[in-house]
């Protein structure tokens, strides 16, 4: 078991309360609609958690659709098992690395608050791209220090966020949020590269960055 299994195995009830936090709805309806969905549409979420994307995106695929849920963790994936809002028939979940999806021919792949653990970011947006069919979206959603002078104190919390969020990720022991910050930057960086008419949106005073693009 990997650190990262370890820790969300046993943090996976408050890891759940944290995902459903009044407000946080929002930034799921604005993250699932850059995917571009419809009916039909088969998508998979790259470390799914304990699936609260799930309901946005199936309601945007209808009953014809699929939505795969992927995650390393199996606490994670049991808690989303047990919540009927979040399971279905046209719903599946898989327990596999989401650096190396076990899936091919999705119209879309998701990916939330994951792309700073991975040790190799690129080489997993390159998995996600591959596993997507021509003229399909992904997007990345990840946390960031915030631009804005207002949000200068909130910034601070920044560096004991990633901490607690991003474990056995063998980050810089001077600055867990730079490399943290590093990580996600090279995930972005090499979707830029992967794909065309790209999207980028902040939300949540700039503590949210989403990036989404069509693979060619």
């Amino acid at each position: 078991m990997t650190d990262a299994q370890s820790f969300y195995g046993r943090w996976a009830q408050v890891y759940d309360w944290l995902a459903s936090a009044p407000g946080v709805a929002s930034w799921r309806d604005r993250t699932a609609d850059a995917l571009a969905l419809a009916p039909g549409d088969n998508v998979v979420e790259m470390g799914c958690g304990t699936g609260t994307n799930v309901p946005h995106l199936r309601e945007r695929v209808g009953p014809s659709g699929r939505v795969v849920g992927i995650d390393v963790t199996r606490e994670m994936l049991e808690r989303a098992r047990e919540q009927s809002a979040r399971t279905g028939e046209s719903v599946h979940y898989v327990q596999a690395d989401a650096a190396r999806p076990p899936v091919r021919e999705a119209d879309a792949v998701l990916a939330t608050f994951v792309a700073g653990i991975f040790e190799d970011p690129a080489a997993a947006v390159d998995a996600w791209c591959d596993s997507v069919v021509p003229g399909g979206r992904v997007a990345l959603l990840n946390f960031q220090r915030s631009p804005s002078a207002l949000a200068a104190p909130l910034n601070l919390a920044f560096e004991g966020f990633v901490r607690l969020s991003a474990p056995g990720t063998r980050l810089s022991r001077r600055s867990h949020a730079s490399a943290f910050e590093r990580r996600v930057a090279a995930a972005r960086e090499r979707l830029t590269e992967r794909t065309v008419d790209r999207r980028y949106d902040t939300f949540a005073g700039g503590f949210l960055g989403l990036l989404s693009g069509t693979v060619t």
